[in-house]
């Protein structure tokens, strides 16, 4: 008599993979994504008390794709057909039924040839600058093209913003047009650019296949709600 095997208990999903409600829920947040403002400058932003969520990267590097894909908007984020060319910082809230729980920022792009060498200066300082000060500032999404890797200005970045990520400051690496590479190539690039980040999380993202999707939703969620997040603790039982 054959004795059956126990049954296989069922794996926690990874941060790769989110529950299914958890990421419908981000989804649908994101969804409510609406145009707030915008600003050349900085002293040109509005003071907010909400998490605010700060998404950087190359011009090229499909940073406008991603913020589009992920509302489930197809022009939120403008597209310019001259990278390097749109130098406003551009708010978006986000929050259902018009109560506004948190803000998406549009930072221009950086590092295009085609733009004249005083505006990237002028232009890095500003983000720089954002970065280091912003007041309600929850966590940064920098996009990067897997197939050239972080490149110096990346890394610059990494080193502006590492005493705000050593203060608790959330970062995400959003690996950008991942159908573009192999299953192997994009194992490898994730490898490493996780140990590149310093800590910081990283996914890959793909708009056309929507890979990394669901989970780069449900992350950006978890930061903007840390207070849902700790509701969910389960007390311990009493004895």
């Amino acid at each position: 008599m054959t004795i059956p095997s126990p049954p296989t208990p069922a794996q926690p999903a990874s941060a790769d993979t989110p529950p299914k409600s958890a990421a419908l829920q981000a989804l649908g947040w994101l969804h409510t994504a609406r145009f707030l403002t915008t600003a050349p400058q900085l002293h040109f932003l509005p003071e907010l008390d909400v998490p605010e969520i700060a998404f950087v990267g190359r011009s090229n590097a499909g940073k406008s794709t991603c913020i589009n894909t992920l509302t489930q908007q197809k022009q939120l984020a403008f597209a310019s057909k001259r990278p390097g060319r749109t130098q406003h910082i551009n708010l978006f809230a986000l929050g259902k039924q018009g109560v506004m729980d948190a803000v998406l920022t549009d930072l221009p792009g950086y590092g295009y040839a085609a733009v004249p060498k005083q505006d990237k200066i002028r232009w890095q300082q500003v983000m720089a600058n954002y970065l280091v000060t912003r007041k309600n500032l929850q966590a940064i999404v920098l996009m990067c093209d897997p197939r050239h890797g972080m490149t110096e200005l990346d890394e610059i970045l990494l080193d502006v913003i590492r005493p705000r990520v050593e203060e608790g400051l959330k970062f995400l690496v959003v690996l950008t047009k991942a159908d573009k590479l192999t299953r192997s190539e994009g194992a490898k690039v994730l490898s490493i650019t996780k140990l590149q980040a310093g800590g910081g999380e990283v996914r890959l993202f793909s708009a056309t296949k929507r890979t990394g999707l669901e989970a780069v939703a449900t992350l950006l969620w978890d930061w903007a709600h840390p207070a849902s997040l700790a509701s969910l603790a389960v007390e311990p039982t009493a004895r």
